[in-house]
């Protein structure tokens, strides 16, 4: 549980915390625990899951995500992320970027100096993404169900400190990810992730493929669920 409310020091006796009592988001679930992958895998992070997708991977985990939830202003998000004792939050879903709002938060979250990154699906815009923070962006694979979705336009919007994540479910999907990232030279932009789909491709598995082919990848391996299992709350 969280050690208090407080707001964060950024703003306090600041007008922006009032504007931000009048914005709200549709919230799934704001959880503590052990970030799971990327490069910040392992660090105690706040989670901020917003409610809502329109996409619909085969492969999909967050399923509860996709209706319910309850509206949070920004403010008492910005308070109840501030009881937890850690400098690295990370804006989730769903898909945080189908709702409008998503952008006030992380700003408002950089703002107040937190290390922010998003998890988005890379098929909505992120042009307009506070250039503070760290965007993971999904390419769809064919075995996702929802590769027409991608937005390649969001490449030209990627740095150095953004990441590039491939959720692969077979060899066919690899094959073809091991493909994209040699035409589009996407090593190039920033650092780029593959993760086998959990219980369906086997991490070892994709570890040859990768040392086979000398790819310049990272592996991931969602260690959320290793420690904990499926479901909400990790």
């Amino acid at each position: 549980m969280p050690v208090d409310f407080d707001v964060p020091p950024a703003f306090r006796n600041n007008p922006t915390m009032q504007a931000l009592e009048t914005v709200t988001l549709r919230i799934s679930e704001i959880f503590f625990s052990l970030q799971g992958e990327t490069s910040r895998v392992g660090l105690p992070t706040v989670f901020v899951r917003l409610t809502g997708c329109p996409l619909r991977c085969g492969y999909c985990d967050t399923a509860y995500a996709f209706n319910g939830g309850q509206h949070v202003p920004v403010a008492e998000i910005l308070r109840q992320v501030a009881g937890y004792q850690t400098p690295y939050v990370t804006v989730t879903g769903g898909e945080p970027l189908a709702q409008k709002n998503c952008l006030a938060l992380l700003k408002a979250l950089c703002d107040a100096q937190y290390s922010v990154s998003l998890e988005t699906s890379g098929a909505l815009d992120v042009s307009q993404v506070d250039a503070r923070v760290s965007k993971i962006v999904d390419i769809k694979t064919p075995g996702s169900g929802e590769m027409a979705r991608n937005n390649w336009d969001n490449l030209n919007w990627l740095t150095p400190s953004d990441e590039i994540k491939f959720v692969l479910c077979d060899e066919t999907d690899y094959q073809w990810a091991r493909e994209l990232i040699s035409s589009k030279q996407l090593a190039r932009l920033c650092p780029v992730l593959m993760s086998p789909v959990h219980g369906q491709l086997t991490p070892v598995m994709l570890a040859e493929w990768i040392l086979r082919d000398q790819l310049q990848v990272r592996l991931q391996i969602q260690m959320h669920k290793l420690l904990w299992g499926e479901g909400p709350g990790h």
